[in-house]
């Protein structure tokens, strides 16, 4: 029996009419689309935990096809911390940044690492989650035809969805998204209860899953495990309480509303560059795959500003937070131990790092 494929369309913040044009496109042409299921909900980042959203998107248990504005590799981020788990499905549709990282990438270095990373440490479920940005082509049938191809590969799978382990959807999202007790809900309170993913009957033109939920934007990092080694410098340099630990002493953002909003300090200290701030206009802070250490030199030092490390821009960004909230500045005096002892950097082209500025701007 072929597999049924979930597909997500997670709305943009903007009004924007051409993105907008995009998204119902493309929710249009996936409905025509036999063994593909369409759920349009807000955008994923602006989700809140207790919301219909994420219950919603807790209650798939197949495989996901994720299309949103945002990189890749945030995406699937954003989605476990939401405890919607599954092994990363790969795509061949790659945003422009993306591309050229890869392609520049050097394999022997990462390959080299071995670091043990908390993702090392996670089950996941026998399932596969697929991340597309929106931007990563301009055609709505690009996405059609990468959608075809992925369909395909869920049928081909031999790992089962029978066996569940840690991550899977938790019993009480799934009850309470099959009894809605705010009217929010899918289908609104006379939803029908035969699965958590089905409405009562849409006009023949929508027949699309769509969440009612108006969220209010949201600005909190986001930890990607697969770089993550748990070493606990953004506990120690955050001074606004946002990061915490679980039983298990894992790093976890535990309280997300904390976060200063335009503050990315946190994720330039991290060693291993896994902290994400998806809405931020730096594509490396923002989720793509480069560092943030090549981001150092901006256009700026061409007309003589001094050069500033991501550490001393870190210490700048949350002293002035640190103002603001009413608060003294503390400069490089606190969190920043284990880097001034540990100071392992190695030398950097300048020129290296001047194009890779350049590639990250939208000339």
């Amino acid at each position: 029996m072929a597999k049924k494929l979930t597909a997500v369309i997670s709305q943009g913040q903007s009004q924007h009419p051409g993105k907008r044009g995009l998204e119902e496109d493309l929710v249009a042409r996936l409905l025509m689309e036999p063994g593909i299921e369409v759920t349009v909900v807000p955008h994923l980042y602006d989700l809140t935990p207790d919301g219909t959203g994420v219950l919603c998107l807790q209650g798939v248990t197949g495989d996901l096809l994720l299309f949103s504005w945002l990189y890749e590799r945030a995406a699937r981020w954003i989605l476990n911390r939401n405890d919607v788990r599954g092994h990363e499905g790969q795509t061949l549709l790659k945003s422009l940044e993306d591309e050229e990282e890869e392609e520049n990438s050097d394999d022997s270095e990462s390959t080299s690492d071995e670091k043990l990373r908390v993702i090392d440490q996670i089950e996941l479920p026998s399932r596969r989650i697929y991340c597309i940005d929106l931007r990563a082509a301009n055609s709505v049938d690009s996405f059609i035809d990468e959608t075809r191809r992925i369909l395909s590969e869920v049928n081909t799978q031999v790992v089962g969805l029978s066996e569940w382990v840690a991550g899977s959807p938790r019993p009480d999202a799934l009850k309470r998204f099959q009894s809605p007790t705010n009217n929010t809900a899918l289908g609104g309170a006379e939803s029908t209860k035969s699965s958590p993913l089905q409405m009562e009957a849409l006009p023949v033109n929508d027949l699309a899953n769509r969440i009612d939920e108006s969220p209010a934007r949201r600005w909190y990092p986001v930890i990607d495990f697969s770089r993550c080694t748990n070493c606990m410098e953004c506990i120690d340099f955050c001074l606004f309480g946002v990061y915490g630990v679980d039983v298990a002493d894992t790093i976890l953002v535990e309280q997300p509303d904390n976060c200063r909003k335009g503050c990315p300090a946190c994720s330039r200290v991290c060693p291993e560059n896994a902290i994400i701030f998806p809405q931020h206009k730096s594509p490396a802070i923002a989720g793509s795959n480069e560092v943030v250490g090549s981001l150092k030199i901006d256009l700026s030092k061409l007309f003589g500003k001094p050069d500033e490390d991501p550490v001393t821009t870190a210490a700048r960004e949350r002293d002035e937070q640190l103002l603001l909230a009413g608060r003294e500045a503390v400069g490089t005096t606190m969190g920043l131990g284990k880097r001034q002892n540990e100071d392992t950097s190695a030398p950097k082209d300048e020129l290296d790092d001047l194009i890779d500025e350049l590639d990250g701007l939208d000339l």
